[in-house]
């Protein structure tokens, strides 16, 4: 009985120590107070086996390894009080050391201490089983002739845990969710967010619901699955629950062969089975889980959204109200009420965007602080710093999500810091950035695969203008990402370890002319930095010091300004290969310094978004490497009038031009048919574009023509028939479209036209019998059959009829 002494020793020592430390040391305060709880509460978890060691009189060496592990706990703990409170090295990395203690006593007396108790526990029921098996093998033989019975049963582990009585924001989830799961037809559903915001919470809360009980009752198990997954283990549990002997499976196909024949035994009665926390990578789990029966169904909580599942449950983050009542739980526990003003703390809530992590973990950090604490607080906040340089804990915790994230698509998380927080950013954007850092493919399929897997992660949100917009085509001006400010502050975060001239990524968010101290002192010393973001506010005056930033490969210019002057030291960009200038003020921008561009020698893309090109008539420019050029809702219509210089001359490598939603634009630049390289033109969205010219026809290069809802276009130039490399032509929602060139036979590489929406269109010419490589046609019902003449010379032709999808997301998010 020695050992049991000492290891209630060590707990109680241990437990002594984090209280007597929490009070000193003030900066380790809300981490010491969670694990204080956690030891609270896994205390009695010592009394049992206490109490058990004393029936089976157990020798002390089993316990020894926990002693050892608690002692080491309180050697760490006592290291924290003497950390000073400038050093913030040490006190980053011994908050880390802190959290990682936690969790890892808590996985240890879940897992290891438990199955000290199971193995104990299963001593005594041997012989409690064995007694039982004989009174039954004598009842039955009295009974039916000797036939033995099946030993009597056991309660096992895999109940569902109870809940905090202080639940916030999660009664309308719960009807959705309660409402979503009992679907007839759906099986399975996912509960996806982000870490942090309550998934796990939602889960209990589900299944102690008395409805869910009344249907499922007893049959509901509750399984952590977490990052590695046992799947023997788990199905021991559930069979453990239902009180049956648990015996050792040959391996997971055996495991989940008796499972079947346990639900089996189950059936008619519902099963829910719950698997929380689910990572990324293992679908195939769950699929394990399966089973075609009535009334089974499986509920999974991931950070990840599963698709292949098909249905998907996201919980949002909290409105308002719901995120001040659950921060005041943290920050106020006695009675929610303080004496701190209410102007801080709903500046504190505010600063935590709706973010529950967020909102418990700085609560708890500011509970019992006082007033200048507060104040402290949100002026660090205000100065630039984040949230997370004062809550270690909070930044550990969400820091998993990104560490589950392939290397290449971290890095497409952080780039998305670049743009300004709560604006979309556009896919094409990232695409031209991506291209030219990670090398990623011009056509920007593995840009999508990228931003779809962030998606399905909970890490940003897919927008999409139109529900076909999903659609590979290769056009994605349709699609945009959206990103939390809290997983934005979070990128940044992890983009600023380093010193400044050391770091990949540059973000700089300025007010006013309040330049950062560094930029003075880098006029001599160079930033090695290969992406530069640079956002500005309309007070901004142009005026920059002379950086050096000779690797920079990606600029980004964020800006609200009538008036931007390109900064003077992009000159010296000898690397840069993409240029992103957006303007997000009411009216298009005026940009001064443009001819700055021609001393660009590796430039390759320039994407220009909401700004005024004034002519070009006059410029000398010349972007030898151009290979694409964005415009977006820019004003170009005297761009290209009275050029003194040829275009070919000026953009002699150009392959690619999109010009989106630019309204002034009314005849196509006569001067553009002539970079007969190009191979892709994009005009979309250009309501006022009302014909083309007929020296169209000399972009004999042509692959891909979009014209998609330039409404008052109504017909094609006869030249179009001399593009024969043009293999896709989309002339979607051009309203006012009411004839086809008689030469659109021509067009002897087309082999997908989309034309929804061409309402105006009442024939085709005859000539289109002769578009024999032609196999996808997208069109409406009352156009489809204007095809049905030419169906039996069209032999692969496929006419996909697309039901009408219109919205407003795709109209700019324009600021007054």
């Amino acid at each position: 009985m020695a050992a049991d002494a000492v290891l209630g020793a060590a707990v109680g020592e241990l437990l002594k120590a984090v209280l007597d430390v929490k009070d000193k040391a003030v900066k380790f305060k809300s981490i010491l107070k969670n694990l204080a709880s956690t030891l609270e509460s896994i205390k009695p978890v010592f009394d049992d086996i206490e109490k058990l060691d004393k029936v089976l009189d157990r020798p002390p060496e089993e316990t020894n390894t926990f002693t050892d592990r608690l002692k080491e706990a309180e050697k760490l703990v006592l290291k924290c009080s003497k950390i000073k409170w400038w050093n913030y090295c040490k006190k980053s990395d011994y908050a880390k050391k802190l959290i990682e203690l936690e969790q890892s006593l808590l996985k240890f007396f879940q897992m290891e201490v438990q199955a000290l108790i199971s193995m104990h526990s299963r001593k005594i029921l041997v012989v409690v089983n064995e007694l039982n098996v004989k009174m039954e093998q004598m009842s039955s033989s009295r009974r039916n002739g000797g036939q033995v019975s099946e030993p009597r049963l056991f309660l096992g582990s895999c109940g569902v845990p109870g809940v905090s009585d202080l639940i916030v924001g999660l009664d309308v989830p719960l009807k959705e969710l309660k409402l979503q799961l009992l679907k007839d037809g759906v099986s399975v559903v996912v509960l996806s967010a982000p870490g942090g915001c309550g998934k796990t919470t939602l889960a209990k809360l589900l299944c102690h619901d008395n409805e869910i009980k009344g249907i499922f009752g007893e049959n509901i198990f509750f399984l952590t699955v977490s990052k590695k997954p046992n799947l023997k283990v788990i199905v021991q549990k559930v069979f453990q629950h239902k009180g049956y002997t648990v015996h050792e499976f040959q391996n997971d196909d055996d495991a989940i062969t008796q499972l079947g024949n346990l639900l089996e035994q189950i059936k008619p009665d519902p099963v829910l089975l719950v698997l929380d926390d689910v990572w990324s990578g293992s679908e195939s789990l769950v699929q394990n889980f399966m089973f075609k029966m009535p009334g089974y169904k499986i509920l999974v909580t991931s950070r990840s959204e599963f698709p292949r599942f098909g249905s998907t449950y996201k919980l949002k983050l909290l409105n308002d109200e719901d995120a001040m009542t659950l921060f005041c739980n943290s920050a106020f526990p006695q009675d929610g009420s303080s004496s701190v003003p209410d102007h801080l703390v709903n500046e504190i809530v505010k600063g935590c965007r709706g973010f529950p992590l967020a909102l418990t973990v700085v609560g708890r950090s500011l509970c019992g602080q006082p007033e200048v604490a507060w104040i402290s607080t949100l002026k660090q906040w205000s100065e630039g710093q984040s949230i997370f340089d004062s809550n270690s804990d909070l930044l550990i915790r969400l820091q998993t999500s990104l560490d589950a994230l392939d290397e290449r698509v971290k890095e497409c998380y952080l780039d998305l810091a670049s743009f300004p927080e709560d604006e979309r950013i556009p896919a094409t954007a990232l695409i031209d950035m991506w291209v030219e850092l990670y090398n990623l493919d011009e056509d920007g399929v593995h840009a999508l695969a990228n931003l779809h897997e962030l998606s399905t992660r909970n890490l940003v949100n897919l927008v999409f203008a139109r529900n076909d917009a999903r659609e590979v085509d290769g056009y994605y001006n349709e699609h945009f990402v959206m990103q939390h400010d809290l997983l934005r502050e979070l990128a940044i975060h992890q983009s600023s370890h380093k010193p400044i001239e050391q770091r990949k990524r540059l973000i700089m968010d300025l007010r006013g002319n309040d330049l950062p101290k560094w930029s003075s002192e880098h006029i001599q010393r160079p930033i090695h930095a290969r992406l530069l973001s640079i956002s500005t506010d309309e007070t901004f005056s142009s005026s920059w010091y002379n950086m050096q930033l000779p690797e920079v490969e990606v600029l980004i210019l964020n800006f609200r300004a009538r008036n931007y002057t390109l900064p003077k030291f992009m000159e010296k960009m000898d690397q840069l290969k993409a240029l992103i200038i957006i303007n997000y003020d009411f009216c298009p921008a005026e940009l001064s310094n443009f001819p700055l561009l021609g001393s660009l020698s590796s430039l390759k893309r320039i994407r220009l978004e909401h700004v005024s090109i004034s002519s070009l008539s006059k410029s000398t420019l010349k972007l030898r490497n151009l290979h694409k050029i964005s415009l977006v809702m820019c004003e170009i219509g005297d761009a290209f009038r009275n050029l003194t210089a040829q275009i070919p001359d000026m953009l002699p490598n150009l392959v690619e031009i999109d010009i989106d939603c630019c309204n002034d634009l009314v005849e196509f630049p006569v001067g553009l048919c002539d970079i007969v390289h190009l191979k892709k033109l994009s005009i979309t969205n250009c309501h006022e574009l009302d014909a083309l010219p007929e020296g169209f026809g000399k972009l004999a290069n042509l692959e891909v023509l979009r014209l998609q809802n330039c409404t008052k276009l109504s017909d094609l130039p006869e030249s179009i028939g001399s593009l024969h490399k043009l293999s896709f032509l989309d002339i979607s929602d051009c309203l006012s479209m009411s004839k086809m060139p008689t030469r659109m036979g021509e067009l002897c590489g087309l082999s997908k036209l989309n034309m929804r929406g061409c309402w105006g269109l009442s024939e085709l010419p005859q000539s289109v019998k002769d578009l024999g490589q032609l196999k996808d046609v997208i069109c409406d019902e009352e156009t489809s059959y204007l095809w049905e003449p030419y169906m039996v010379h069209l032999s692969n032709l496929k006419i996909n009829v697309l039901k009408e999808d219109i919205n407003l997301n795709w109209l700019p998010n324009l600021h007054f």
